[in-house]
């Protein structure tokens, strides 16, 4: 620099940029699971996903690179799955979806047993609210921490630990009343 020469400020390197077809095809899976717990039924999965990736497209350059990536995916998938529950013709269906197993599993009894459990954790689940079951599937199943949903979900820190705390107590109440319906303790 010369004398009489302003200082000229670089300007900061913009953040690098996601690349939407990358993303399409690493995190699809991701949200597609999300909507299934949601309580998106199975024939609605794909379309639903696709249409969360539409609007993920169009807010991608808002996208901060600091922040993680998939409490971002989930809200949308989240606005998505509330807006879908919220007609009338997918109020009624309760999907519920056991994948299929390997060859090399437990006994078949054994396996009887993890079936039974897992379509009880799943209709307990689908029992909570959805506004509460944001924030459970995020906190116990994806484990981000809460100031993380409270920001993704856009909604207080405080609301987020309640939504919590009271999914975990509807989540508690719905696996007793499901095995007291089956006549377990």
């Amino acid at each position: 620099m010369g004398v009489g020469t302003p200082f000229k400020q670089e300007p900061a390197p913009a953040p690098e940029r996601l690349d939407f077809r990358e993303l399409f095809e690493t995190q699809f899976s991701y949200v597609w699971h999300v909507l299934k717990r949601l309580g998106v039924a199975e024939r609605d999965l794909e379309d639903l996903a696709q249409q969360v990736f539409l609007q993920v497209h169009g807010q991608l350059p808002k996208f901060v690179r600091d922040r993680p990536l998939r409490p971002w995916l989930f809200s949308f998938a989240y606005h998505a799955a509330s807006n879908y529950r919220a007609l009338s013709r997918h109020r009624v269906e309760l999907s519920i979806v056991v994948p299929e197993q390997a060859d090399t599993l437990p006994a078949a009894d054994e396996q009887l047993i993890t079936r039974e459990e897992l379509k009880l954790a799943e209709l307990a689940l689908s029992s909570v609210a959805l506004e509460r079951r944001a924030v459970l599937l995020l906190h116990e199943i994806e484990g981000h921490s809460m100031p993380e949903i409270a920001e993704s979900l856009s909604i207080p820190l405080n609301t987020a630990y309640s939504r919590l705390r009271l999914a975990r107590k509807e989540y508690e109440q719905a696996v007793r009343r499901l095995r007291a319906h089956r006549g377990e303790p």
